[in-house]
């Protein structure tokens, strides 16, 4: 058993003084505020948070991060991204999945979604094994030090009409729904991994294979996400070829739920946000993207008065940074409405931790409570950031590189912002060329 004694910690009803916190077998077995610090506890200064949540990321768009701002659309964009896309192999993907989600457990991150569609080698020829790139994500993870939901996306034409694949897409394609639900059954995770479902998008999944994926994913009682509604073009070629928006189409398709999610939902109709919040859909929220690639900004606050539970990602890693996406919620709001105020402190919290965990199928994560794995990161209120914001003020005002420690399932993997199984910044120059 190891005991730590936190300063403050941010207990499922808020911010609490001097929380004595024992783990063993990497849970919470003890949580007791107002306890005095004793001798050989270490001493956790500052605001100790549970982990956080990373629920939509794509790993290898972080080798795009600051190359690609000159003129153009999230259309344009993409063509850059496919250029990446198209020269990875399981190696060089592992590589810098690592370094990036070693980033992300310097930023608190404990525990990754990662939306993997590039599943195939060059022309979509399969590799000898089906997952081998499953496989790099999940052991990138591992050596990282963080958990992963492996959100396996079906992913199987270019355009809503149906387009076939076409270049490098055909890496992402298994040819239908049933040759996709064919491989990823075959993937057998280890502890710190799950395996999830994503249906990339209404551009990619024909709405007669959509069920599929849904039907595979709730015989698992799995996660399953979908990009939605992130263009308005998307809209627009949805509404021209299936007559419905593509949150009906879901909707139709059997494919919302509470366990799914609705990653962006940037562009929706008054009906859609209804649908969502009646269904209790989760809706993942990645401002930093969205504001990176001129998307638009997400109707958060409606989603969550609709009953759209709220969580967040880092997605394209224009930065990664859990705090910046949970601010920018609120400021994204007071920015379309010309008011403050929208979102408190502890329901931006619950959005990076348990919100986040639940959304990729990790009940018993993302609160300090007995029972709960043991997550633990450790916020400075030193910093020329923080200093004199208090407990709450935090979340307006901290960034990644606040973080001091970070212990996941009771392993200390970052101390005084420091890796301690990597060295990140080369990591990171070595696996992006």
């Amino acid at each position: 058993m190891t005991t730590y004694h936190a300063e403050l910690a941010w207990l499922p009803d808020g911010p609490a003084a001097d929380v004595l916190i024992e783990v063993d077998g990497g849970r919470f077995s003890a949580v007791a505020p107002g306890v005095s610090p004793s001798a050989g506890a270490p001493r956790l200064a500052g605001l100790t948070l549970p982990g956080l949540a990373n629920a939509h990321s794509h790993a290898f768009h972080r080798a795009l991060r600051g190359r690609v701002q000159g003129r153009g659309t999230f259309w344009s964009w993409r063509d850059m991204m496919y250029q990446v896309a198209a020269l990875l192999t399981p190696d060089s993907y592992r590589a810098l999945a690592r370094a990036v989600y070693a980033e992300m457990a310097l930023a608190g991150i404990t525990c990754v979604g990662e939306f993997h569609y590039l599943h195939h080698n060059t022309g979509g020829t399969r590799y000898a094994d089906p997952n081998e790139m499953s496989a790099a994500l999940v052991e990138a993870a591992a050596e990282a030090g963080i958990r992963i939901t492996l959100l396996d996306t079906c992913y199987l034409t270019s355009t809503v009409d149906g387009k076939p694949l076409a270049g490098v897409q055909e890496r992402f394609g298994d040819g239908d729904a049933a040759r996709w639900a064919e491989r990823v059954s075959a993937f057998t995770p280890p502890a710190h991994a799950r395996v999830g479902a994503a249906i990339h998008s209404v551009r990619a999944v024909p709405a007669e294979q959509i069920p599929t994926v849904v039907e595979w994913a709730a015989a698992r009682g799995a996660p399953l996400h979908v990009h939605l509604s992130e263009q308005r073009a998307e809209n627009t070629a949805c509404l021209a070829h299936h007559r419905r928006t593509p949150t009906e189409l879901l909707a139709d398709a059997g494919a919302l739920g509470p366990l799914t999610t609705a990653v962006h939902a940037t562009h929706l109709s008054d009906s859609d946000r209804t649908e969502l919040g009646d269904t209790d859909t989760a809706v993942c929220l990645c401002p930093t993207t969205e504001r990176d690639l001129a998307d638009g900004i997400g109707p958060g606050r409606a989603l969550a008065d609709t009953g759209s539970p709220l969580c967040l990602g880092s997605d394209s890693h224009a930065v990664i940074d859990i705090f910046e996406e949970a601010r920018a919620v609120e400021m994204d709001e007071r920015l379309r409405t010309e008011r403050r105020g929208h979102f408190s402190a502890n329901e931006l919290a619950r959005a990076a931790t348990v919100a986040g965990h639940a959304a990729l199928g990790w009940a018993d994560a993302g609160a300090i409570a007995v029972g709960q794995r043991a997550d633990l990161v450790t916020v400075r209120l030193d910093t020329v950031r923080t200093a004199g914001t208090g407990p709450h003020g935090a979340f307006f005002a901290a960034t990644a590189a606040d973080v001091a420690h970070v212990i996941v399932d009771g392993r200390e993997i970052v101390h005084d912002g420091q890796h301690l199984h990597l060295d990140v910044a080369r990591a990171l120059e070595d696996a992006i060329v």
